[in-house]
């Protein structure tokens, strides 16, 4: 009896029925190449404009700053550039920051008056307002602007200037003034108004100054110290750059 191999008696696959796979595989290596391709010149045009945009976008964050602290302490309130006097202001849970952010100190007659701080409200609405919070060596407030949110256009963003003036009724406020148990808003029985309609911005921004105060009242030595010393190196570099 003749011995069968195994399969044996099957057909080879003809060369019309290998193309499909063939096909296939050369469509899946086709389609990977144009999507690497693609991929590679996207990263490449969002890194070049990043290069070609920093400088430009850095300049006019200081720009917006400029305006912000302005509006805060205007120059008939102290006698030095305040910019110039910008001291580096650690991560603090008060403040809620996860990084290093910068604070400006205001002078008269040589003497720290006042002094901005960068704050972060982590709890709006949107999430996280960014503030600044000018307070004078009293400890009371200077002012505070709202310098970035994604709050609700024409509900939560009133805590902007350019919408409305709600932010103002900061001023001259103190961690005393009111009374620990009056910094919230009306609604909940505190001493700010809330937006009609809108409690959560407010309430995040009221309850962020408090906190700010309260750093300033344990940094208010170190803060101005800082800005002194920034002040110092300053004229040293104006001096080194004098002819």
């Amino acid at each position: 009896m003749p011995i069968v191999k195994e399969n044996q008696n099957e057909p080879e696959p003809s060369s019309k029925q290998k193309k499909p796979a063939t096909d296939l595989a050369s469509s899946i290596v086709r389609n990977s190449l144009t999507l690497g391709v693609f991929a590679i010149l996207t990263v490449g045009l969002i890194a070049l404009t990043f290069v070609f945009t920093e400088q430009k976008i850095h300049a006019q964050v200081r720009a917006f700053e400029a305006r912000a602290l302005k509006e805060i302490l205007p120059d008939k309130t102290h006698d030095n550039n305040i910019l110039d006097a910008r001291i580096t202001i650690p991560a603090n849970d008060l403040l809620a920051t996860s990084t290093d952010k910068y604070g400006y100190v205001a002078f008269e007659d040589g003497k720290p008056i006042a002094v901005i701080l960068p704050a972060i409200a982590p709890d709006g609405y949107a999430g996280k307002i960014e503030l600044l919070v000018g307070i004078y060596a009293d400890g009371t407030l200077a002012g505070v602007r709202a310098i970035q949110h994604k709050e609700t256009p024409g509900l939560g963003d009133k805590i902007d200037t350019k919408v409305s003036d709600w932010i103002l009724q900061f001023r001259g406020k103190s961690l005393l003034d009111p009374a620990p148990e009056d910094w919230g808003v009306k609604k909940e029985g505190g001493q700010f108004d809330q937006f009609t309609g809108a409690t959560i911005t407010p309430r995040a921004v009221v309850g962020s100054v408090y906190r700010t105060l309260n750093y300033f009242d344990s940094h208010r030595q170190t803060l101005f110290k800082q800005g002194e010393a920034a002040r110092r190196d300053e004229k040293g570099a104006e001096k080194g750059a004098e002819p």
